[in-house]
């Protein structure tokens, strides 16, 4: 088993990394209380019912999976969830799965009497190596991607990686996309490490560390993503705008988004290591409807976003352009 920390004063946290964790969950986590898990229903049962296990009093609330549940209507299920259970301060919401869940339950969280404590377990690559760190819970609005939401962070992380066994293939290359993007930007010897190895379970402890400790350098400095920490948005502008358009997963949608947003001369490589992952590397889909959709993109501030360039391998610029010249930037380097 390997620990983090995210160094953050008061608000620091520990992350637990290492295969059947969750069998011994109250060693990580303080579950000497109401405990309120939320999850969804594409996540094992099993899951959340070793947390369950190992609470002084739970409650399993259960939400339909899909990020089309992230939204006001599921948000307000799991406050009445956490009104009904009679929790107060002293209490805990544990979130158990994906990143859907993290964000809903933090969001809850956060906003329920003005903050009660939030631990995390995620389950899938993509949430272990992404959203399980760093504050960031939000939901769903209007048809705007995560633009509700609030920093508020975790008590403990704790990541068993004995859960991804029961991922699928593509479930488990979309967090390869996260860890490729973090790799990218920020390390040349994490990047050089997964073109050689690629990433597969028998060494998947080590690169979720090493992915996990680029993310936490980062928020340290920088948590509320006013300056370094906008470079982990790298592949996500363009990203989320082919995401709205229903037809890939998140991860699959980021590895597309870095592709344009790479030096030309570096894009081979790129492109091989997002292969290698089983990931998609050519545009077949409705790229003027995307276009949209990124239009709305709630890292954009009037007619400009801070677009994240890479022009060198474990190096990051940002940007501040306009949509349209961002636009005409990825039209050019796709076409």
């Amino acid at each position: 088993m390997q620990k983090l920390t995210v160094d953050l004063k008061e608000r620091s946290y520990d992350i637990h990394i290492g295969a059947a964790l969750l069998g011994d969950a109250d060693k990580y986590m303080n579950l000497d209380r109401k405990v309120l898990i939320v999850t969804d229903s594409g996540v094992p049962k099993e899951y959340s019912a070793a947390v369950a296990a190992k609470c002084r009093e739970a409650k399993i609330f259960t939400f339909p999976a899909g990020e089309e549940n992230k939204n006001l209507g599921t948000y307000e299920s799991i406050c009445k969830a956490i009104l009904d259970f009679g929790m107060q301060r002293r209490d805990a919401v544990v979130a158990v799965g994906g990143g859907v869940c993290g964000d809903m339950a933090g969001f809850a969280a956060a906003t329920y009497m003005r903050g009660i404590d939030f631990y995390n377990v995620p389950t899938t690559l993509l949430s272990q190596v992404d959203s399980s760190i760093g504050g960031k819970t939000a939901i769903d609005f209007m048809g705007v991607k995560n633009i509700l939401g609030a920093f508020y962070q975790p008590k403990a992380v704790l990541i068993d990686t004995a859960t991804l066994k029961t991922l699928d293939d593509r479930q488990f290359s979309a967090g390869c996309a996260e860890i490729i993007k973090e790799a990218i930007t920020f390390s040349e010897e994490l990047f050089t490490l997964i073109e050689k190895q690629g990433i597969c379970y028998e060494n998947i402890e080590h690169i979720i560390a090493e992915a996990l400790k680029i993310k936490a350098y980062v928020v340290e400095r920088d948590e509320r993503e006013g300056g370094v920490r906008k470079a982990l948005n790298f592949g996500h502008t363009f990203g989320h705008g082919i995401e709205a358009l229903g037809e890939l997963l998140h991860g699959e949608c980021v590895g597309l988004g870095m592709i344009p947003m790479t030096e030309k001369s570096l894009r081979p490589r790129l492109i091989s290591a997002l292969k290698k992952a089983g990931l998609p590397t050519e545009f077949s889909l409705d790229t003027d409807r995307a276009f949209e959709f990124m239009k709305h993109d709630k890292k954009g501030v009037g007619a400009s976003v801070d677009a994240i360039f890479c022009e060198n391998i474990g190096e990051h610029t940002i940007k501040n352009v306009t949509i349209e010249e961002l636009t005409r930037h990825i039209k050019n380097s796709i076409s």
